[in-house]
C-alpha cells in the first residue's frame, strides 16, 4: 500500500512594499515661519530595539507635507513587522534628529498597512497624547517584478508670472491614482529660480511608481511657483498618460498648462498658463542585485590580513593577533561577520586567504602578498572556518614586520577581475576584504590601484581593527569626495567601504556585516549597468573561475616572493 503524499511546507510570502507618507495639520514649532517637517521610519528588531530604516526629504514651511521620497521595505507574511513613523521639525543641518523638534509619531505593523492599502492615524506625542489635530497618512503598494524605469526630461515655456518682484520659481509635481482611489504624488522636480521658461533636470522614476506598470494610468501634472514661506502658488495643470510620454522617444511632446480658475474668469480669451514640454522619454530595464544573483552571478570572496609589527607580539594578550579560543580577537570577529554573509553567494565556498607585511618561511623574506596556507599553488581555504584555521596557523609561523602596503593585494585581485571584465558577462564579481590595524604606508599606490579597480567587477571592504588613526581610510572610502589617482583620473564608481571595528565592538555580529556590506548591491549593479551587461539566464554559465579555467592550476609562482624593501 502506497504511503500518502505529504504536501511540502508553504513557501514564505515575501515581496517588497513601497510606503508613501503625507501629513496634515502638523504642530507649528517655528516662530517666524512654519515647521520644516521630515518623516523618519523605524523598524523594531527582534530584541525590541528600534533602528532607523530611512527618512524622507525635508519640506520647508509646510504643515501639510506630501513627501516625495518613499520607503521600500521587505514584507514577510509570516512575521509581525512593527513600524514607527516619527515626524520632526528640522532646525539644523546635523544628521542626528535628537536636537530637532518632535512633532509626533505613530506605531503600526506592515501587515496592517498592507491589508488596508492606506491608513490615516493621529500623530501622538511621547506621552501618548494627540499632537493637536496632526494626522499621518501611509499608503502601501506592492512592488512587483517590473524593473522598467523611465528617464524623463521636462521644460516649460511662457509660464504665468507669479512673483511681484520677479518672475516665477516653477516646479512640477506628478500625481497618479493610488490603490485607495485618491491621487498621490509620485515625483516632484526641483524649482528653477526666477524664470518663465524653465528646463528641469532630467530624472528617472520606476514605471511601477509612475503608473503601477499600466501605461494607460491617468496622470495629473501640476506646475507651481515655489515660495520660501511654504505657500506655493498654483500655475496650472494637465492630464496625460505614460503612453503619451512614450511619443517623446522620437519627437518632443507638449501640453497646455491650464489654470481652471483663470480659464473660468477669462473664458474664450484664455489660452493657457504656459506650455509644458517633454523633450525626451526613454524606458529601459534596470536589473536588481537579486536579478544578477539569481541569474548565476558568483561573488568571489578574498580576504587579506595585516601581519605588520604594529599589531604587537602575537604571543602576548595585548596583541591584536593574540589567539584565545574562548575570546576571538578582532580579526576573527570581523572575518566571521563579513564572511558568513558573503559565503552564501559563492557556490563552492573556496576562498583565497592572503597575508601582507610579514617575513614568511622558509627564507623569512618580507612579503605583501602571500597565501595564508603558504601553498602558492593552491591558496584556497574551505569556507570561513577554513580561512580562520589558516589564519590561526599562519600567525604562529610568520614574523610580523612591515610596512602596511595595500596595493599588492588589491592588484592581486584586480588581475582576476580584469580577466573577468574581458568576458563582458555577469558571471563573477570580486570582493576583497582587507583587515588591518594601521596607517597605510603606500597610500598613493593604493589610491592608484583603487581607481584602476573601479572600472572592473570588484569591490573592496576595509575593516580597521584596534585604535589606530584611520583618517586616510575614510579618504579611500570616497563617500564625500570622489577618489582620484596621481594623474588626476577619478574613480569610475565608489568601490570602497571602510568601517572601524571599534564602532561595533559590542554590537551583534550581523550589525557589522550590515554596515560593511550596505553599499555592495549598488556597487554590483552600477558596474554591470555601466557596461550594459544583463544577468545571465543560465546559472550554469556562472562557474567560478577566479584563478584560471576549471581544472587548470592557479597562476601562482612557487618561488618565494621578492622582498618589499
Amino acid at each position: 500500500m502506497s504511503q500518502p503524499r505529504v504536501a511540502p511546507p508553504p513557501a514564505p510570502c515575501h515581496s517588497k512594499v513601497e510606503l508613501r507618507v503625507s501629513c496634515a495639520n502638523l504642530l507649528d514649532k517655528d516662530v517666524m515661519s512654519k515647521s520644516d517637517p521630515l518623516c523618519a521610519l523605524y523598524v523594531q528588531k527582534k530584541d525590541g530595539k528600534w533602528f532607523e530604516l530611512g527618512r524622507t526629504e525635508m519640506i520647508l514651511n509646510n504643515l501639510n507635507p506630501r513627501f516625495a521620497k518613499t520607503f521600500v521595505i521587505d514584507y514577510y507574511f509570516e512575521e509581525v513587522q512593527k513600524l514607527k513613523f516619527a515626524v520632526f521639525d528640522i532646525d539644523n543641518a546635523t544628521q542626528s534628529l535628537i536636537d530637532d523638534d518632535f512633532l509626533g509619531e505613530v506605531e503600526s505593523t506592515l501587515g496592517h498597512i498592507v491589508s488596508n492599502a492606506a491608513i490615516t492615524e493621529k500623530l501622538l506625542l511621547h506621552n501618548k497624547r494627540p499632537a493637536g489635530r496632526s494626522t499621518i497618512t501611509i499608503t502601501a503598494e506592492e512592488l512587483g517584478g517590473n524593473n522598467e524605469v523611465a528617464h524623463l526630461h521636462f521644460r516649460a515655456q511662457g509660464l504665468d508670472k507669479k512673483d511681484f518682484f520677479g518672475k516665477s520659481d516653477p516646479y512640477l509635481e506628478i500625481h497618479r491614482q493610488g490603490p485607495d482611489g485618491r491621487m498621490m504624488m509620485v515625483h516632484r522636480t526641483e524649482f528653477i529660480k526666477n524664470t518663465l521658461n524653465p528646463t528641469w533636470k532630467p530624472f528617472k522614476i520606476s514605471m511601477q511608481t509612475l503608473c503601477g506598470g499600466n501605461y494607460d494610468t491617468q496622470l495629473n501634472i501640476k506646475c507651481y511657483d515655489w515660495d520660501n514661506d511654504g505657500s506655493s502658488d498654483f500655475i496650472g495643470e494637465f492630464n496625460t498618460t505614460v503612453r503619451s510620454f512614450l511619443e517623446a522617444a522620437s519627437i518632443q511632446v507638449k501640453w497646455d498648462c491650464i489654470n481652471p480658475e483663470k480659464k473660468k474668469k477669462k473664458g474664450s480669451k484664455y489660452k493657457n498658463s504656459g506650455i509644458i514640454f517633454l523633450t525626451s522619454c526613454k524606458v529601459e530595464t534596470e536589473y536588481t542585485f537579486l536579478d544578477f544573483i539569481l541569474g548565476g552571478c558568483q561573488i568571489n570572496f578574498t580576504v587579506a590580513i595585516d601581519f605588520t609589527g604594529s599589531n604587537g607580539d602575537p604571543r602576548t594578550p595585548q596583541s591584536l593577533h593574540y589567539i584565545n579560543p574562548q575570546y576571538p580577537n578582532e580579526y576573527i570577529k570581523a572575518l566571521r561577520s563579513v564572511g558568513e554573509v558573503c559565503q552564501d553567494y559563492d557556490s563552492d565556498k573556496l576562498f583565497p586567504g592572503l597575508g601582507f607585511g610579514a617575513r614568511i618561511p622558509p627564507s623569512f623574506q618580507v612579503s605583501h602578498e602571500f597565501p595564508l596556507s603558504f601553498n602558492f599553488q593552491n591558496p584556497f581555504c574551505q569556507g570561513i572556518a577554513g580561512l580562520e584555521a589558516a589564519y590561526c596557523n599562519c600567525i604562529n609561523q610568520v614574523q610580523l614586520y612591515g610596512p602596511t602596503n595595500f596595493a599588492p593585494v588589491i592588484n592581486h585581485v584586480t588581475r582576476f577581475a580584469n580577466e573577468e571584465a574581458q568576458k563582458n558577462t555577469a558571471s563573477n564579481y570580486y570582493i576583497l576584504l582587507i583587515l588591518t590595524d594601521g596607517v597605510i604606508s603606500d597610500f598613493h599606490q593604493t589610491r592608484d590601484a583603487i581607481v584602476a579597480a573601479s572600472h572592473l567587477p570588484m569591490s573592496i571592504i576595509i575593516v580597521g581593527v584596534g585604535g589606530a588613526d584611520f583618517t586616510e581610510m575614510n579618504v579611500l572610502d570616497g563617500d564625500d569626495v570622489r577618489l582620484r589617482d596621481r594623474n588626476g583620473r577619478p574613480c569610475m564608481r565608489d568601490i570602497v567601504q571602510f568601517v572601524p571595528f571599534r564602532d561595533f565592538q559590542n554590537a551583534p555580529r550581523h550589525v557589522l556585516a550590515k554596515n560593511v556590506l550596505a553599499e555592495l548591491p549598488d556597487q554590483v549593479i552600477s558596474y554591470y549597468r555601466s557596461r550594459s551587461i544583463k544577468p545571465m539566464k543560465d546559472p550554469k554559465l556562472a562557474q567560478k573561475n577566479q584563478f584560471g579555467a576549471p581544472g587548470a592550476p592557479p597562476p601562482y609562482s612557487s618561488a618565494p616572493p621578492n622582498p618589499a624593501y
